[in-house]
């Protein structure tokens, strides 16, 4: 009872605070991606300014018509090599094969050819601002030295091309400035997220209480509920072993006492016969032999019955391959098998239950179902494993058909190991069955 009222109401808050978490959280970063762009945005704004600036300066140079270019590239390289702002502010050169041409701040760059130069992301950093530059300008975004902090920090250039010379020239704005400010508003949404998840999770608690103190006056009726389901449950499985114990004493009794009986009685014979009639004598011994053939393959089937040794020798997934092509070489049934351990090991109970489950179920097919094909699927789910087995065959919608011995067997066996047991049939439309075992208890 108190499962029952505390269960949809947990889950309708769970699912409104989980809503509302998703909506503020979503919310949040749509803000703070609105924010980021915007101080992008404006550092954008501020390289374009700063190159429109070193173009400014270097144009009576780069512009001067009767200079030679020798002289030219000298003084445009001395006039960018004094040109910094801020602290970490500088412009740097580069030509048409990536050698370095001007760095303030990195002097032992200069002469260096650094067309395949790479961040830690492997961004090939010259190579992409030469691209953008020859396409008439642009801005990229890589890791580079920041110098005042002497770490790699995120950078954004912008770059233009000195068509004349081959050149390109930019400058750059390191963004962990940028990534302090979002990491501070996402921290302030975070807080706002984790209060109101908090403020909602005290409302919930407390008002489970209140269900729990008024459905405690339940518990001692579902405590006796609890014990009738335990003493049927145990004697449901008395039942089971003592009517396996007389199933097994009916074979011994039956089957091997009295093929056990008849070769006492063949050797008997021969013995009588051994001196006066050798050829009966032998005969006797031939038929004997063949009733302890007999007698070995019943032994065999018995042991089967009480534990596959297949499932011992090859394991569950290959005892149910070898159960299913046996059944359709007799039948002629088409059979699909789909098993997905996961390199999970079932226990000798689980794997024997469904096992039988399995075999009874194929003896029902076999005897009522008239089909032609059926499937079988064994698959983990969570702390579940699932047995399924679906057959196109005739069905049944007779209610008393499911009480039957067969399917009374399977349910017990499941239920047995605290599993669920489920079939479905429709007249017409075949019959699906499923094993569902806990794993935490028995995997």
């Amino acid at each position: 009872m108190i499962l029952l009222a505390i269960i949809p109401l947990l889950l309708v808050v769970a699912l409104i605070t989980l809503i509302s978490l998703n909506q503020a959280r979503d919310l949040g970063e749509h803000e703070i991606a609105t924010f980021e762009r915007n101080l992008i945005s404006s550092k954008q704004q501020e390289l374009r300014h700063y190159v429109e600036l070193a173009l400014t300066a270097i144009d009576h140079v780069y512009s001067a018509p009767g200079l030679p270019s020798d002289a030219a590239k000298a003084q445009v390289k001395a006039i960018l090599q004094n040109l910094t702002y801020g602290d970490d502010g500088y412009f740097f050169v580069y030509d048409a094969e990536g050698v370095n041409l001007v760095h303030p701040i990195q002097p032992e760059l200069v002469g260096r050819n650094l067309i395949d130069l790479a961040d830690p992301n492997g961004d090939l950093i010259i190579q992409n601002l030469l691209r953008l530059a020859s396409d008439g300008g642009g801005y990229h975004r890589y890791q580079w030295n920041k110098p005042s902090l002497g770490e790699l920090e995120d950078k954004l250039s912008y770059v233009v091309q000195l068509p004349k010379w081959g050149w390109m020239l930019g400058t750059g704005l390191y963004l962990d400035d940028i990534g302090r400010e979002v990491a501070k508003i996402r921290d302030q949404v975070s807080d706002n997220i984790r209060n109101t998840f908090l403020t909602v999770l005290a409302i919930t608690s407390i008002t489970v209480v209140v269900i729990v103190v008024i459905a405690i006056a339940f518990n001692l009726h579902e405590h006796r509920l609890a014990d009738t389901r335990l003493r049927e449950l145990a004697s449901r499985s008395l039942q089971f072993q003592l009517s396996e114990r007389r199933r097994f004493s009916r074979e011994l009794h039956d089957g091997i006492n009295q093929l056990m009986v008849s070769i006492k009685f063949r050797l008997e014979l021969a013995q009588q016969r051994l001196h006066d009639h050798p050829d009966k004598a032998a005969e006797d011994l031939s038929k004997g032999q063949k009733v302890l053939n007999e007698t070995i393959q019943e032994v065999r089937r018995i042991s089967h019955d009480m534990r596959p040794t297949v499932l011992d020798d090859l394991g569950f997934e290959a005892g149910l391959n070898s159960l299913l092509e046996e059944f359709s070489l007799r039948t002629g049934i088409q059979v699909d098998l789909d098993v997905e351990l996961q390199g999970r090991p079932l226990s000798e109970e689980v794997d024997i239950t469904l096992y039988r489950v399995v075999q009874e179920a194929l003896t029902n097919i076999e005897r009522h179902a008239d089909a032609s094909r059926l499937s079988l699927r064994a698959y983990w789910r969570k702390a579940y494993f699932h047995l399924e087995l679906t057959d196109n065959g005739c069905g049944f919608d007779d209610p008393r058909a499911t009480d039957g011995i067969g399917i009374s067997n399977m349910r017990e066996r499941v239920e047995l190991l605290g599993g669920r047991f489920v079939i479905d049939s429709q007249r017409g439309n075949g019959t699906y069955i499923q094993a569902e075992l806990p794993m935490e208890l028995y995997g």
